[in-house]
């Protein structure tokens, strides 16, 4: 699906603040694997998703995407041509969804990608289509398609985000740490929610996480990253047993020093 070829990426080059972000990262993402990303702060776990996205240009390396059978060099394409492809969740709740709108006019322009004529697609049919749709969240939203998504609570918009972004039908979806600013009952609403659409559609899937339960319990595979380098790429069978202890002793082995992430050891 997703092919880096020793991608590097060097910010302030030259400079005395010189930081080598990224440091020839390899890595192929299969079609259907689900990857939680793991590593403490600066570990250039967003830089990479921000080279994935095209957000951040690569300072050398490829990027190759597949695309009917082929691979198709993305290294330099626009940020705004690779979102027909790739989403991406953030972990602001507000971010994904506009406020200002009512949560149907939402829906149309996630499901027609702005296409104009909102109230001439909003008919009967089109309506009770979202009712149902809205109503795998669970939160009562299916009532509500006229209010305002500003009205919603955080964890409201944040599934609400999920739905849509799985809507657009995305070749690769990008959390990045999509639950950090939830409350507990709302991450692991939103957790569930990622679990089974990424199950029901074969959900290509990145997801950034500071959270070791839900990176040890999701998905195929786990990718660790240390100072701009990915040091563990654990998957399928391997990753089903893995535990904490585990990924301790495995990133002394690789690092040669003890993992100190408070936040990662504690979540």
């Amino acid at each position: 699906m997703l092919i880096l070829n020793n991608v590097n990426v060097v910010f302030a080059k030259g400079t005395p603040d010189e930081n080598h972000a990224l440091k020839n990262i390899s890595v192929t993402i299969n079609k259907g694997d689900f990857i939680t990303v793991i590593g403490s702060n600066g570990a250039g776990k967003s830089t990479l998703f921000n080279v994935i996205a095209g957000t951040h240009p690569v300072e050398s390396g490829s990027i190759l995407m597949r695309g009917n059978g082929a691979a198709i060099d993305i290294t330099r394409e626009s940020e705004y041509r690779r979102a027909r492809r790739i989403g991406r969740i953030f972990q602001n709740p507000l971010l994904g969804t506009a406020g200002n709108m009512a949560l149907e006019d939402n829906l149309v322009i996630c499901e027609k990608k702005g296409y104009r004529g909102l109230k001439y697609t909003l008919n009967p049919k089109k309506r009770a289509e979202y009712r149902a749709i809205v109503s795998r969240l669970g939160l009562g939203l299916e009532s509500r398609l006229r209010d305002n998504v500003g009205l919603f609570s955080g964890g409201q918009r944040q599934a609400l985000t999920l739905l849509m972004t799985v809507m657009s039908k995305p070749e690769i979806l990008l959390l990045d740490e999509h639950t950090a600013a939830l409350d507990p009952v709302n991450a692991e609403l939103v957790m569930n929610l990622t679990r089974e659409f990424a199950a029901e559609q074969n959900l290509t899937v990145l997801m950034i996480t500071h959270n070791m339960k839900h990176a040890l319990e999701t998905g195929n595979r786990l990718l660790m990253m240390d100072a701009g380098e990915i040091i563990l790429d654990i998957a399928n069978a391997e990753k089903q047993n893995l535990t904490l202890a585990d990924v301790q002793a495995r990133f002394k082995a690789a690092k040669h020093k003890e993992l100190e992430s408070d936040e990662m050891l504690l979540s």
